[in-house]
């Protein structure tokens, strides 16, 4: 894709050489906000991006400058997806600073799409290169299934996620994917089985604008009870002792627990229909996070009871209605509310008329007709007062002739 974006070229000027990119003064309302943007170093690896937030509060209205992270690397030769937690409670501008290295650059820093949003940024990101080329050859099942790297949750559980690019053996042509809990640095000192916490896996819509992206996820919670189909233990149980040995692409062996998920994560013709890809590339957010707070409930409340010893009278005992009437207290006295159909109605005190369309339609034209015949009445009676009025006026007029 061709288009614009912001960049800083480090190939000239004197080390440490800046260029500030400042948004517009922002005004929050949540007190977390996360900051996503595409960020590609095509300089040296001593050039540095900082983000910064300029912060304006009634001691300080000129406002203040806090780091909030410092973005550094070996130039790579491809867009790379980042997010910041800001975090912020007062109004303030996020301010972007690259600074030019020591060592020989031949191009420099560049920022694109950037985007904010008041949501969580996800705990981690998985990005997956040359996917046009895994679509083109992974084979359906198990043989064209990818792993993720090893993650940790806050709580410190690693996990891992897995990728059917091209679908399982019984259900082809979707991404599936599965979350799995493996062996990690600090098992001896985690609860086990692992109780409520929540995956969730976001295959990223790439759209520039965030308000047009359409993401696709997937939650999965720990049920701390749940048993493995094929035996009595519980499934999601420390990895060595339900799982299997499984390696990472540099030879070291953990373990692997059982994993769950969905073979119809996203169908094929919906993966392309949008921008899940883009630049050959897709990413996949992950977010591990306990939820037990919310199986908490309020204590319980005994209901008091009042006895009342006066006797309320029923006035609708007798059912005062007619025509299927339902009676109904209102204000101490019973109120009778009819029924009615599409082309007719009951109505009175006691539902003891019956209206209908056609009734009406009788009435308003019967009305029409009875207007009518007095308007006619009314002409025919002008017109014959007047040409009376006319003959004797004539007549008068014919007697002063004479009498000349």
């Amino acid at each position: 894709d061709s288009g614009y974006f912001m960049h800083f070229n480090t190939s000239v000027g004197a080390d440490g050489s800046t260029a500030i990119l400042e948004s517009r003064i922002l005004y929050p309302k949540r007190g977390f906000q996360c900051l996503q943007f595409y960020f590609y170093n095509s300089g040296h690896e001593s050039d540095r991006l900082y983000v910064w937030v300029r912060e304006y509060t009634s001691a300080h209205p000129n406002g203040t400058l806090r780091l909030i992270e410092e973005i550094k690397g070996s130039p790579a030769t491809y867009w790379q997806l980042h997010h910041v937690s800001l975090n912020v409670t007062s109004k303030f501008q996020v301010v972007f600073q690259g600074v030019r290295g020591s060592g020989l650059s031949n191009g420099g820093l560049s920022i694109d799409d950037i985007n904010l949003s008041e949501t969580q940024c996800p705990h981690h990101v998985w990005h997956i290169r040359n996917f046009t080329h895994l679509l083109n050859t992974s084979p359906a099942g198990a043989a064209g299934r990818i792993y993720s790297p090893p993650f940790y949750s806050s709580k410190g559980y690693a996990f891992q996620v897995s990728l059917y690019v091209n679908g399982t053996t019984d259900n082809p042509f979707n991404l599936a994917m599965y979350l799995y809990l493996i062996s990690g640095a600090n098992d001896d000192q985690l609860q086990w089985p692992c109780a409520w916490q929540q995956g969730t896996m976001i295959l990223l819509d790439q759209h520039p604008d965030i308000r047009q992206r359409m993401s696709n996820q997937r939650s999965i919670t720990t049920d701390p009870l749940k048993l493995s189909a094929s035996s009595s233990t519980y499934f999601w149980d420390r990895p060595d002792k339900v799982g299997s040995i499984a390696s990472f692409p540099n030879g070291t062996t953990f373990m692997r627990g059982p994993g769950s998920g969905t073979s119809a994560f996203l169908t094929h013709q919906r993966l392309k229909s949008r921008n899940f890809i883009k630049e050959d590339g897709v990413y996949i957010l992950l977010t591990m996070e306990d939820i037990s707070h919310l199986l908490s409930t309020q204590p319980s409340v005994s209901p008091t009871f009042v006895t009342n010893t006066s006797k309320v009278p029923d006035y609708c005992l007798d059912n005062p209605c007619e025509n299927d009437g339902v009676c109904v207290i209102v204000d101490r006295a019973p109120v009778c509310r009819c029924p009615a159909g599409d082309n007719w109605w009951y109505m009175g005190e006691k539902c003891e008329r019956k209206g209908s369309t056609q009734e009406n339609t009788i009435i308003a034209a019967s009305s029409t007709i009875a207007v009518f015949v007095v308007m006619l009445i009314v002409t025919i009676t002008t017109a014959v007062c007047l040409k009376k009025k006319y003959s004797q006026g004539k007549e008068n007029g014919e007697s002063l002739t004479l009498e000349e």
